[in-house]
């Protein structure tokens, strides 16, 4: 039987990292203020990277930390200090795509692991032996490559650890090198700055006839989106990745919610165990995995490139996501031991009467109805209407700080 799989999860903060761990991640991957490719995302001060990374080592996980933008002159400045400063965090690894940088970080942080970056597209073999032969311990592989090129890389640089995506968005441009946000508003992409302008809403005229077609994201489901590439989605395809060579099956989502990391990180970690454990019952719940994932608001799934290249049935042209946004109630923080009360943060409105879902790492989600609720002074209320408003809830089940309250989904026939 082959050796699992990392399972790598994004995490935009420290409550994302934690998260991510409590629902099975392996590794994190996180940004600094300074050289990441997700400049919107809240990313991590030095504070929350020594938190962070504290906080996995003392679960036996790791941190790994992006510095993969495209390196410019000015770039540069401070950059040795950086690398310095989260070598002395105990960083596990840095995420790097430019050359000039790698070489820095090379002379400057010696021991430490260097992952290449999927922006440093590399879709061959040769690419990663050179990489390998630099002294790079890892390469994350362009997302342009199939499972047939991806084994072969394999065979070539077997020493070499081969990291891929196996869920989340894929940009509508090759390897990311989209120019749209640049051009129309001076904010690159490959500097980690981009505002996604493929979801904006756009007039095409066709100059011959001068016929106007209105192209946008609509709200719930309706529309067009003419960029829109459908989410990755490989929970079905676990033994092909393997076969493949892939040591690491990441998830894309630094900007997404704790919860959608959590669900997400959660069922990739139970489909790996279930196979390792017995791939029979991992291929009778197939259907299990895929619906979990999708109610998460993604109505269809795409295989990217793994299977060859996507056609237009890959591109979610109409918009179909089909489930509710909004399951995410509350993160748990802590019981009280003089009331028996648990302390949660509110995410979305719950109130008395609500039939609510407790959702676990493991396969003992728990469903029942509020009947207690008070705010942080003790009063009894009604509902939790405020955004991050702190209340307590009476809950008939033991849970653990990060279970997620979230309402109970009805899967519709």
């Amino acid at each position: 039987m082959k050796t699992k799989p990392e399972l790598l999860a994004p995490a935009g903060d420290l409550e994302k990292l934690k998260v991510a761990f409590h629902y099975g991640a392996d590794a994190v991957y996180i940004g600094g203020n300074a050289l990441g490719m997700r400049a919107a995302a809240k990313n991590f001060s030095p504070d929350e990277m020594r938190e962070g990374i504290a906080h996995a080592h003392g679960l036996g996980k790791k941190v790994y930390i992006t510095a993969n933008i495209f390196a410019h002159n000015e770039d540069f400045d401070g950059m040795a200090d950086y690398f310095k400063s989260l070598q002395e965090m105990g960083a596990d690894a840095l995420i790097i795509s430019d050359l000039g940088v790698f070489s820095l970080a090379k002379a400057i942080v010696p021991d430490m692991e260097l992952h290449i970056s999927t922006q440093a597209n590399c879709t061959n073999y040769a690419a990663a032996a050179f990489w390998q032969g630099a002294g790079a311990k890892r390469v994350i592989l362009a997302r342009e490559l199939s499972l047939n090129e991806i084994f072969d890389i394999h065979k070539q640089v077997g020493d070499l650890h081969i990291e891929a995506f196996v869920h989340g968005a894929m940009c509508m441009a090759y390897s990311g090198r989209c120019l749209i946000s640049n051009y129309l508003h001076h904010r690159d992409a490959n500097g980690g700055a981009c505002i996604q302008p493929c979801r904006w809403e756009y007039t095409l005229t066709e100059k011959k006839s001068n016929e106007t077609m209105h192209l946008y994201e609509a709200e719930k489901g309706a529309g067009t989106y003419l960029f829109n590439a459908r989410d990755l989605c490989m929970i079905e395809h676990i033994p092909e990745l393997l076969k493949a060579g892939i040591r690491s099956f990441k998830i894309e989502g630094r900007m997404k919610t704790s919860y959608y990391v959590a669900a997400t990180v959660k069922t990739y970690r139970e489909a790996i165990d279930d196979y390792f454990a017995n791939p029979l019952r991992y291929e009778k719940d197939l259907e299990y995995y895929a619906e979990a994932l999708a109610r998460l608001g993604n109505g269809q799934f795409s295989t990217g490139f793994y299977f060859g290249k996507p056609t237009g049935d890959d591109h979610s042209y109409n918009g179909d996501s089909r489930a509710a946004l909004q399951d995410f109630l509350a993160l748990v923080e802590e019981r009280d031991p003089a009331t028996g009360l648990y302390r949660v943060e509110q995410r979305n409105k719950f109130s008395v009467g609500d039939t609510i879902e407790i959702f676990r790492p493991n396969r003992s989600d728990h469903v029942q109805t509020v009947t207690d609720l008070f705010d942080h002074e003790g009063r009894r209320i009604e509902s939790a209407p405020h955004p991050k408003q702190r209340v307590y809830v009476k809950l008939d089940t033991e849970v653990q700080r990060f279970d997620i309250l979230r309402k109970k989904v009805v899967t519709k026939s």
